[in-house]
């Protein structure tokens, strides 16, 4: 039964509930989403049932993380800019706080032998949870034989013929909206709902929030292209990963092999295993998983910091990384959500987001494959494993929490711990 809409909680009583949610939003998306749910709409009832999904299906239209961007909706929603900045920052502080001490740790620590035993087991535990990634969002959307062979398309185009992954992602949606508008049934959608009448067009409030918060998101790159140049690893760490923010479909894991691919083989800011260990803070943390960017940025500023210090560079690059990341979530939100009931009519649109999430599956499959021979084998020839480099600790490590997550239903946290420690135990063999 769905509750009735009380009248809107006052300022504080928002701030208050969004800290909360933000220090226990642990389990990824779909646990973030689960508790939003529990603390809006099961127990305070600030937003009825209907809405909530359908600002959950809009979100999904967005790049970017959509559980901070469906918090930010709901401040939004309920409190206007305020309280939609309240909620989005909230949701996103803690865990960038913890991402950031923990960054500064490992680039202070990674060469100890007790730390590097620790992440091997981190990094098997990582592969166990893409894995589990990949077999759920499989489950829910491939639900028809098109998204089936998309998501198969998807993995050979990155996978065999090593296509980009913002080609992928665009390809995708342009097919699904044609198909939407000759066979939607190839897609599973259902007709929208006709019977209400449409609210105006609000292109005021839209073209507001374009201009702000684009001024908002190129601040700091004015600042870094007239003090620093184009050259400095601060532009280019800036740069990056605003086109990523741009391409960001279906979660963090969609985009993590493009991300993994650019900064390892591209830029060089760390190694394939370095990467690997940043996705291990990321799921060990509070927030979005996009946080594992943060790492990368830090990481990527330490080793070239002048004019500044290693520590100094570090933090500058990861507070740009963040502020770059989620600042175009704050413009989608603000921008489109007074469009909200007008885009639930979009069919084609939802032909090209049911097209990307196919595609999705694809994309993760890609990351499963490169993450799990980066962990298991030591060594590489011509970009493929040299099976004589089996590790046989992260080998045994992996398929100890495949078991656990599959067979035992442990959580996140506690498979990375016993993860963490069955590396250190390893390790003394």
């Amino acid at each position: 039964m769905e509750l009735d809409v009380t009248a809107n909680p006052t300022f504080p009583e928002l701030v208050r509930t969004f800290a909360r949610i933000g220090c226990l939003s642990f389990g990824g998306p779909a646990g973030q989403i689960a508790l939003m749910h529990r603390e809006v709409v099961e127990e305070r009832g600030w937003i009825s049932e209907a809405q909530y999904l359908h600002a959950l299906n809009f979100c999904h239209f967005l790049p970017g993380p959509e559980a901070q961007q469906l918090a930010t909706w709901i401040g939004w929603k309920l409190h206007g800019w305020r309280g939609g900045l309240a909620a989005g920052l909230l949701f996103v502080i803690p865990g960038a706080v913890v991402i950031l001490a923990l960054s500064m740790l490992y680039a202070a620590a990674a060469n100890l032998g007790w730390f590097a035993a620790l992440f091997l087991g981190i990094k098997a535990a990582v592969l166990a949870l893409v894995a589990q990634a990949l077999l759920r969002i499989a489950g829910r959307a491939l639900d028809t034989a098109l998204k089936r062979a998309m998501a198969l398309a998807a993995f050979l185009a990155l996978a065999w013929f090593g296509l980009p992954f913002p080609v992928v992602v665009l390809g995708a949606a342009v097919l699904g909206f044609a198909i939407a508008a000759l066979r939607p049934d190839l897609l599973a959608l259902k007709p929208a709902d006709q019977t209400q009448p449409l609210p105006p067009r609000p292109w005021a409030a839209t073209l507001q929030a374009v201009l702000v918060w684009g001024a908002i998101w190129a601040l700091p790159m004015v600042l870094v292209l007239v003090l620093l140049g184009r050259d400095h690893v601060l532009w280019q760490i800036g740069s990056f990963f605003s086109q990523l923010a741009v391409v960001t479909f279906g979660g963090a894991y969609a985009v993590l092999a493009y991300m993994a691919q650019q900064a390892v083989d591209g830029f060089g800011w760390l190694s394939a295993r370095e990467m690997a260990d940043g996705l291990g803070l990321a799921e060990s943390t509070p927030g979005p998983l996009i946080m594992v960017t943060q790492f990368v940025g830090y990481l990527a500023a330490f080793r070239a910091p002048e004019p500044f210090t290693p520590l100094l560079a570090g933090i500058l690059g990861a507070t740009l990384t963040t502020w770059v990341t989620f600042a175009p979530c704050f413009l989608w939100i603000f921008a489109l959500a007074p469009w909200i009931e007008r885009m639930e009519r979009a069919v084609r649109l939802k032909g090209a987001l049911a097209a990307v999430t196919a595609a999705v599956v694809g994309v993760i499959a890609s990351l499963a494959l490169w993450f799990g021979g980066h962990v298991l084998f030591r060594d590489h020839a011509a970009g493929l494993p040299v099976w004589a480099s089996l590790d046989w600790r992260a080998t045994l490590l992996a398929a100890l929490c495949a078991a656990l997550l599959f067979r035992r239903g442990w959580g996140v946290l506690p498979v990375l711990a016993a993860a963490a420690l069955g590396g250190l135990a390893l390790a003394q063999v």
